[in-house]
């Protein structure tokens, strides 16, 4: 696109015309920048925000602070904190000007914002980015990407029919540490790969509830279940602990694959593709007086994938005795080559079997990953310049099935067959009705 010093594109002029289509970034004339680096209101990324929990708060504090950004409009079903998001948000503007909602289509039918920030439980995740996506907002979405792998399938469709930009929120991409380690993969330093291990949390939680009290009327806990099978309300099944109740969420397993199992698919280039064999291992709960919570305290599950790696996906406890070696007890990525020679990373280590690989240049003409260290910029200069951020959509979405054949696999105790291309079970086909769930009333995924 040609461009001239003395005018300014307008950037939603610009983002809507261009859509998914423009590879190479687009430059904004420093004459649309105001004072102090803040862009002019015209050239802002305009965003809203589904969901003000505590995850969506810490988003949000980094995405106010960017200088082409203003935050607009925020939506949650608990109007405490949406209430306290907006304080947050007025504050930092030092208007009153931030609007609310309860209902997230409201918030997405809105033809002035441009993206949005998803930071609610997993069970909404999906309906959220399909419906954001079809009203043309990019998206910055909490990992993992979605509930159900029938789920992912969908959000991939919806975001690339409608040319969004979506970053899952798996942010360990960003981090110079895993970059560091998933290059030595990538450019053959450590030789030809043959097992992965992926070290995620140990155990989950228990609790036993004598009562079940009526929510309060701040919460619209119906709204809340949403599409997910009902579940009576408890407030140790709301907040942060939505996660160990498998309607919602996915325990420790699904909380994290995002993360370790993640940096597995960015290391071996497999964005696109999955394990072709998964075989469940271990899926057991806490024994433990529980009404509460049925997410599994332990689990364990191998993967096979095309050309014959395999990957160990387990709760540290139950790792192979080669990754309790190289890590002990701690969570993270370990990559072995055929030889033997590994490398292990996690968010506060590096290690590796020798001293050379520890010293390792990586070479200016090797692969390498851009360098931007915050997640949420690259998000926002993907949104401009309309390239694939780090966490793109097919990506959250192939690293979020390893965890939901994973859980097929371990609740049937079995060995499946998988067609990471056609993303079915070819010789199982009755499993594939396992792939997503019927939602709850009028939700539809379609």
């Amino acid at each position: 696109m040609p461009q001239n010093e003395n005018k300014t594109v307008s950037r939603r002029a610009f983002v809507a015309a261009t859509g998914a289509a423009i590879a190479a970034p687009y430059i904004i004339p420093a004459s649309a920048l105001g004072k102090e680096g803040k862009a002019a209101p015209s050239e802002r990324i305009v965003m809203g925000v589904i969901g003000t929990g505590g995850q969506a708060r810490g988003l949000t504090g980094n995405a106010i602070k960017q200088p082409d950004t203003q935050i607009v409009a925020l939506c949650d079903v608990n109007a405490q904190t949406v209430a306290e998001a907006k304080k947050q948000i007025d504050e930092f503007y030092g208007n009153q000007d931030c609007w609310t909602c309860r209902d997230f289509r409201e918030l997405n039918a809105r033809e002035d914002i441009d993206a949005v920030i998803i930071g609610t439980p997993d069970h909404w995740h999906a309906l959220t980015s399909i419906d954001a996506a079809r009203h043309g907002k990019d998206i910055y979405c909490e990992k993992p990407l979605t509930w159900s792998l029938g789920e992912g399938q969908a959000v991939v469709k919806a975001v690339r029919e409608n040319q969004r930009v979506l970053q899952v929120g798996s942010m360990q991409r960003s981090d110079a540490r895993f970059k560091r380690a998933c290059e030595i993969v990538r450019n053959g330093y450590l030789g030809k790969i043959k097992h992965i291990n992926v070290s995620l949390p140990d155990y989950g939680n228990h609790l036993w509830a004598d009562e079940f009290p009526k929510a309060p009327d701040f919460l619209d806990w119906e709204f809340y279940v949403g599409p997910a099978t009902w579940t009576p309300f408890h407030p140790k099944r709301y907040d942060w602990d939505w996660r160990w109740w498998m309607a919602f969420g996915g325990g420790q397993m699904m909380d994290w694959i995002g993360h370790h199992a993640d940096i597995a698919h960015m290391a071996m280039d497999w964005d696109n593709t999955g394990p072709r064999v998964i075989t469940g291992v271990r899926w057991d709960m806490l024994n433990e007086r529980n009404n509460l919570y049925d997410a599994p305290a332990r689990y364990r599950f191998e993967c096979e994938y095309n050309g014959g790696v395999t990957m160990t996906v387990a709760n540290t406890s139950d790792m192979p005795e080669e990754f309790k070696q190289a890590a002990g007890d701690r969570l993270g990525t370990q990559f072995i080559a055929r030889d033997g020679a590994w490398i292990y990373v996690d968010r506060g280590e590096f290690r590796a079997s020798s001293d050379e690989l520890l010293k390792l240049t990586i070479k200016d003409s090797d692969f390498r990953f851009r360098p931007e260290g915050n997640h949420m910029r690259d998000f926002l200069d993907c949104v401009m310049s309309r390239r694939e951020p780090s966490a793109p959509v097919n990506a959250g979405h192939r690293s979020a099935s390893i965890g939901h054949l994973g859980k097929i696999a371990c609740q049937l105790g079995a060995t499946l067959r998988w067609d990471p291309r056609t993303e079915t079970f070819p010789k199982e086909p009755s499993l594939n009705a396992l792939l997503t769930r019927q939602y709850r009333g009028d939700w539809k995924l379609a």
